[in-house]
C-alpha cells in the first residue's frame, strides 16, 4: 500500500468548528444542530456541518440580493469580475492537494485522480469562463416600427446579469459542479446561494474560504450545508431567487423545475443519463475495450454521463466482453489515499444498498454475471460488473444505476445500434467506437443526446457546452452557452 499522508492543513479543516457562510460571517445553523459525514472508505464519521434551517437559507438569499442590488459587486467592471475569477484560480491552484484530499475523505475518490481531474479541471474551468467576463455583448439593431413610419429610433440589445442564483449540486464531482455553476454566475455579475450535496459540502466550504480571500465582496458567494428536503427545499422556493441550476437526479430536478416554473424563476437541469458505449466491428478493439471500461468504471461509476450500456457488432461482442472483464477483474479496491488503488468506494451505504439491488434484479432475472458482482467493507465497496444476456427492456438497460454497473448487448448493424442506443428516456452522452468516419458521420445527428464522443468516451472541455437531451435536463453548462443561461436579454428603444 502507498498511502498518501495528509497534509496538516486538511486535517486542521475536517476538525474545525461547523460553520457555513452567510454573507460576511462563517456562522452556525440557527438552531444550532449539525449533521454527521462519513468517511466512504471506512464508513466512520469524518466530521459534523451545520444543518441549516430555512431562515438560515433566506437569511443567505438575503444576502446575495442585497450584494446584488446594492453592494460594490453590483457595480464591478468586466475587467474587475474577469482578476477576481483568475485570483480565485491561482489560490485553487495553491491549495489544489487540499483539495483534493478533502473530496477523497469525503467523497471516496482517489486524492490522486481527483488532483488531475476534478481539481485541475475546476481551476481550467473558472479561468476559461474569466475570459468570458470582458466578452458580454449586446448589439445595435436597425429597426423599422411600422407603426410609427415618420419617427427616428435608437434601439440596442443589452445582456445583463441574471441575478441571485440559487445552485444544487450532486455529490460526485463536488467541487467541479460547484464551479461549474459559480463560474459563469461571477463572470457575469450576478451573486451565487450554494447548496451543496448533503454527504458532500467540505471542498464548497474549502471553495467559500478562499472567494473570500479572493476579495470578492461579503454576500456575492453564500454556501449554506444541510439536508435538501430542508435547505435544498427552502433555496427552491424562495421568491429573491432569480435563477435555479441544479445538477442531480432526474426525479429530484423535475421537482425544481415545476416549482420553478410556478413562478417563473429561471432554471437549468443538468440529470440523469444511461449513455451508450457503441463498438463497430472495425474498431480499435483493444483500445474499444479499454475506453469502454473507463467510460463505466471511472469514479466508481458514479458519473451521469456514464458509458453504462455497451453496444457491440455481434461477430466481436464475446471478445470484448471478455476484454472488460479482464480489466474489471485486475482493478484493485480500497482507500482513495492509496495510490495503488484503481477505485475507491461509492457514496455512501444507500448507494451501495442501491447498486447492489440492480445487481441482484439482474440475477433473479437469469441474466449473466460476467465479472463483479460482489459488495464489501468496511466502507461502501462494489467490485465492478459486466452483465450480459440482458433484454433491452429490463430495468439494468433503462435506469440508471450510478455505480459500476455495465450492461452489454450485442446489435447486428448501424440501424439495430442506433435504434438500442436512442431506446432510453436519457440522452446525456454517448460514444462511437470506429475507424470509418462516413459510417460516424452518419450516425452523429442520429444520436439522441447532447454529447457524442469518437474512440474517446467522457471527454470535457470548457469551451464544448455539456448538457442532455430528453429526462437528462434543460439547458447547458459550459462554453457560451453557460454565459447565456446567466443574463438576461433587454430590447431598448429610444425615439430620437
Amino acid at each position: 500500500m502507498a498511502i498518501a499522508t495528509l497534509l496538516p492543513a486538511t486535517t486542521a479543516f475536517i476538525q474545525r468548528a461547523p460553520r457555513m457562510l452567510i454573507g460576511a460571517e462563517w456562522v452556525e445553523a440557527a438552531d444550532g444542530q449539525t449533521m454527521p459525514l462519513r468517511n466512504p472508505a471506512t464508513g466512520e464519521q469524518l466530521c459534523v456541518v451545520p444543518r441549516a434551517t430555512v431562515d438560515d437559507v433566506d437569511r443567505a438569499v438575503l444576502a446575495a440580493r442585497q450584494a446584488f442590488d446594492d453592494s460594490p459587486w453590483s457595480r464591478t467592471r468586466p475587467r474587475e469580475r474577469q482578476n477576481l475569477l483568475w485570483k480565485l484560480a491561482d489560490l485553487m491552484q495553491r491549495d489544489a492537494e487540499l483539495l483534493a484530499q478533502l473530496e477523497c475523505l469525503n467523497n471516496g475518490k482517489s486524492a490522486a485522480v481527483a488532483q488531475v481531474m476534478d481539481v485541475q479541471l475546476a481551476i481550467d474551468f473558472l479561468r476559461y469562463m474569466a475570459g468570458w467576463a470582458t466578452k458580454i455583448e449586446g448589439s445595435s439593431v436597425e429597426v423599422s416600427v411600422p407603426l410609427m413610419p415618420d419617427q427616428q429610433f435608437h434601439s440596442f440589445i443589452r445582456r445583463e446579469a441574471v441575478g441571485v442564483v440559487g445552485a444544487i449540486v450532486a455529490w460526485n464531482f463536488p467541487l467541479l459542479l460547484a464551479c461549474w455553476k459559480l463560474g459563469p454566475a461571477l463572470a457575469t455579475g450576478c451573486t451565487v446561494v450554494l447548496k451543496p450535496a448533503d454527504e458532500t459540502p467540505l471542498t464548497a466550504l474549502k471553495l467559500a474560504e478562499l472567494v473570500q480571500e479572493a476579495g470578492y465582496p461579503d454576500g456575492v458567494f453564500n454556501v449554506v450545508t444541510g439536508t435538501g428536503i430542508t435547505a435544498g427545499a427552502a433555496l427552491t422556493h424562495n421568491p429573491r431567487v432569480d435563477k435555479l441550476t441544479f445538477t442531480g437526479s432526474t426525479a429530484v430536478g423535475k421537482e425544481i423545475g415545476k416549482i420553478a416554473m410556478d413562478s417563473m424563476t429561471r432554471v437549468t437541469l443538468e440529470l440523469g443519463g444511461k449513455s451508450p458505449t457503441i463498438v463497430m466491428a472495425d474498431a480499435d478493439l483493444g483500445s474499444a475495450a479499454a475506453g469502454a471500461a473507463s467510460a463505466i468504471f471511472f469514479n466508481q461509476g458514479q458519473v451521469c454521463c456514464a458509458g453504462s450500456r455497451l453496444y457491440v457488432q455481434r461477430k466481436h461482442f464475446d471478445n470484448v466482453v471478455a476484454d472488460i472483464a479482464g480489466i474489471a477483474n485486475a482493478m484493485k479496491l480500497g482507500s482513495g489515499l492509496d495510490t495503488s488503488v484503481d477505485m475507491g468506494p461509492l457514496i455512501s451505504a444507500r448507494q451501495q444498498e442501491r447498486v447492489w439491488r440492480y445487481i441482484e434484479m439482474g440475477r433473479e432475472s437469469g441474466a449473466t454475471i460476467a465479472c463483479g458482482g460482489e459488495q464489501f467493507g468496511p466502507g461502501y465497496f462494489v467490485k465492478p460488473t459486466v452483465i450480459v444476456d440482458v433484454d433491452q427492456q429490463h430495468s439494468l438497460v433503462q435506469e440508471e444505476i450510478f455505480g459500476p454497473v455495465l450492461v452489454a448487448i450485442p446489435f447486428d448493424d448501424e440501424a439495430d445500434a442506433l435504434r438500442m442506443a436512442n431506446d432510453s428516456p436519457y440522452g446525456l452522452g454517448a460514444s462511437i467506437w470506429s475507424n470509418d468516419l462516413a459510417a460516424v458521420h452518419r450516425m452523429i445527428p442520429r444520436i439522441k443526446s447532447g454529447s457524442v464522443w469518437v474512440n474517446c468516451h467522457s471527454a470535457l472541455d470548457p469551451a464544448l457546452p455539456f448538457g442532455g437531451y430528453k429526462m437528462s435536463g434543460v439547458g447547458r453548462e459550459m462554453g457560451y452557452a453557460a454565459i447565456e443561461h446567466y443574463t438576461e436579454l433587454k430590447s431598448v428603444l429610444i425615439k430620437l
